[in-house]
């Protein structure tokens, strides 16, 4: 059984940032620069300014979470205490463990997140009812 999570657990990590005034590359490699084998990628966007999206938590599933253009910020919940992230570079995301509620919030006009993600989909994996994941997280204490 897994143990409880904590927003402790959610932290930035800074990627490599390659180049010079003609551009920039940002490598992400498979448990290199993020703590798991990369199975998914998508991205948000399109999102008007001001709104959100999220607001769900995963079984099994770890996420790292990129504002490749634009900013936002995530909110996390471990079920007893939150933390507001703002992320607005392209070579910085946070880290997700499963176990945490997490939504996206407050995007600026015309942003995009990059979602790498440790497993394929599975509506199973979700968690999508506040109260149904603070029951969870208290079975794991």
């Amino acid at each position: 059984m897994q143990r409880a999570k904590s927003v402790l657990d959610c932290y930035l990590i800074y990627l490599s940032k390659l180049g010079d005034r003609d551009g920039h590359i940002t490598p992400v490699t498979n448990s290199e620069e993020v703590p798991f084998d990369i199975k998914r990628v998508f991205y948000l966007y399109d999102i008007p300014g001001g709104e959100s999206r999220g607001a769900h938590a995963h079984y099994e599933c770890h996420q790292f979470l990129v504002a490749v253009s634009g900013a936002f910020e995530v909110l996390v919940d471990d079920g007893k205490s939150k933390r507001q992230i703002l992320l607005n570079r392209p070579d910085c995301g946070l880290y997700i463990p499963p176990g945490i509620w997490a939504s996206e919030v407050n995007f600026s006009s015309g942003s995009v997140c990059l979602v790498l993600a440790s497993h394929a989909y599975n509506e199973k994996d979700y968690i999508r009812d506040y109260n149904e994941f603070l029951t969870f997280s208290q079975k794991l204490k």
